[in-house]
């Protein structure tokens, strides 16, 4: 079965519900259409996800998502694909899942605007895509994701909150997403409209694909413009560009690190929290952010409605159903009550030898 184009599913939700409930009260069929037993299993999804270096998609979104199309549909299948960072390659991978005739694809691009095209090649296949975390451009029939303003919101207050008075008497680097991707934007937009005015921003960078070696180079490039003395904090926008940054602050000799910041809770930005060499960083519970997808893959892919808790607008879209999920801070107070009591991570993972002492100071042991 392939599923209606978006603006029909939207445009016949009261139509469809007649519908679902004739058939439920055992009404005529002519016999020459599928079950509805039929319509609802065997569906098959397509699940595209950006890159294999940033840990939460192989480690979490993928696991997850095949997961909870699994539970919400047993006979339902998952054909899935990374793009390894290259848009061109994600482009083709699209191409495959129309090949395929699959009924619904869940697609977190590389590159947001060069994903158009083939987003428009679905839907005139009548496949519905749901943009996954990321905002792409074309013809969306769904998008999930958290408020991604809100996340920038919440770094630049932490980060505000680390310096104290130091705000007023040095200069921070901002690391900010790659530009291709519409979260960084949204993340910068967010963190500027808090520390614009209430600290100096002496360098910031867009990093390329978020790479965190790339990071580390802009970093380096940044403490020998502005001087060791002179930064005080440090904006990253997600764990990996931490990474690279604080090691290269503690490459150039810097004895006592400045507050990074950070976002998606991974393993080793959680760690870093703990010991006190990151900040903070986003906790981003990817279960409800995953099932979200799921269920509007799997309802489009039916041509049922689905849930949304907004709309948004894209650059070539308007009015996308959307689901949006409250993003949360996590420092070193709140680790066992947020990825530790969501499963996300284990303490034992977490509490490895070099942070037995910090885990126990914590609470975790």
């Amino acid at each position: 079965m392939h599923a209606m184009p978006r603006r029909v599913v939207i445009a016949t939700v009261a139509a469809l519900s007649m519908t679902a409930s004739l058939a439920a009260c055992g009404s005529g069929d002519d016999g020459g259409s599928e079950s509805t037993a039929e319509k609802i299993g065997s569906l098959r999804i397509g699940l595209l996800l950006p890159d294999d270096h940033t840990a939460r998609f192989e480690a979490y979104d993928r696991p997850l998502i095949t997961e909870r199309i699994k539970d919400l549909c047993a006979e339902c299948t998952v054909e899935y694909a990374n793009a390894k960072a290259d848009p061109k390659l994600q482009q083709q991978q699209v191409d495959t899942m129309i090949e395929k005739k699959v009924d619904a694809i869940i697609l977190d691009a590389v590159d947001s605007e060069s994903i158009a095209g083939a987003v428009k090649k679905a839907d005139d296949a009548d496949i519905p895509v749901v943009a996954y975390d990321r905002l792409a451009h074309g013809p969306l029939s769904g998008y999930t994701s958290f408020d991604n303003e809100d996340v920038g919101k919440i770094q630049g207050k932490a980060l505000l909150k680390e310096l104290g008075s130091k705000a007023s008497q040095g200069e921070i680097v901002m690391l900010n997403g790659w530009d291709a991707d519409p979260n960084s934007a949204m993340f910068k937009k967010g963190a500027l409209s808090v520390l614009q005015g209430k600290v100096k921003i002496g360098k910031s960078y867009d990093v390329d694909r978020w790479l965190p070696e790339q990071a580390g180079k802009d970093m380096t490039e940044a403490i020998g413009l502005l001087g060791k003395s002179r930064i005080v904090g440090v904006y990253s926008a997600n764990d990996g560009m931490a990474g690279g940054a604080i090691t290269a602050l503690k490459n150039s000799g810097f004895t006592t690190l400045p507050p990074v910041t950070g976002q998606d809770a991974e393993l080793a930005g959680v760690q870093r929290v703990l010991s006190g060499e990151q900040s903070m960083t986003i906790y981003k519970p990817f279960d409800p952010e995953a099932t979200a997808a799921a269920e509007m893959a799997l309802a489009l892919g039916r041509g049922e409605e689905v849930a949304v808790s907004a709309t948004v607008d894209s650059p070539t879209n308007k009015d996308i159903p959307a689901q949006l999920i409250t993003p949360i801070l996590l420092t070193k107070d709140n680790i066992k009550d947020t990825v530790v009591k969501d499963g996300m991570l284990k303490v034992s993972d977490i509490c490895t030898a070099a942070y037995a002492t910090a885990c126990k100071q914590a609470g975790l042991r």
